[in-house]
């Protein structure tokens, strides 16, 4: 069986995500408690990797928890956060963060900036769960 997987995400055992790009759950916390206005039990905090190639995007969506994002390597990223554009990379001396935080209930896109692959990594709690996930 042959693996098309572009070959960074193959490496890191990402799969296709509903939202574009790829990813996999890397953790999960094993601290599990019902936050109010939650449709049940939620892990206190997961983590995935997320990688976008050049030309991919994130479609607008919305994540009911808070979701922190961490620049790992590659290129720079948008990170369009209800309208206002952040660039993840790593030039700081040029503006770019290494993280950013998106409200939980406040629609987010993605996409690299110019030919280069972006990886980054995103935390998200109370834990991410596709009952709270939604396309804009």
């Amino acid at each position: 069986m042959t693996d098309n997987r572009p070959a960074l995400a193959a490496a890191l055992d990402l799969a296709p995500h509903p939202e574009g790009g790829w990813f996999r759950e890397t953790w999960r916390s094993a601290v599990e408690f019902e936050p109010p206005g939650y449709s049940g039990a939620r892990a206190s905090a997961t983590a995935i990797y997320f990688l976008l190639l050049p030309g991919e995007r994130s479609a607008p969506h919305t994540v009911r928890s808070d979701e922190l994002w961490l620049w790992q390597r590659g290129g720079p990223l948008v990170l369009d956060i209800g309208g206002e554009e952040v660039v993840l990379g790593p030039d700081v001396e040029h503006g770019q963060v290494l993280q950013a935080v998106v409200p939980g209930g406040v629609s987010q896109a993605a996409w690299p900036v110019g030919d280069e692959y972006t990886l980054v990594s995103c935390i998200v709690s109370p834990g991410f769960d596709f009952a709270d996930f939604h396309m804009d």
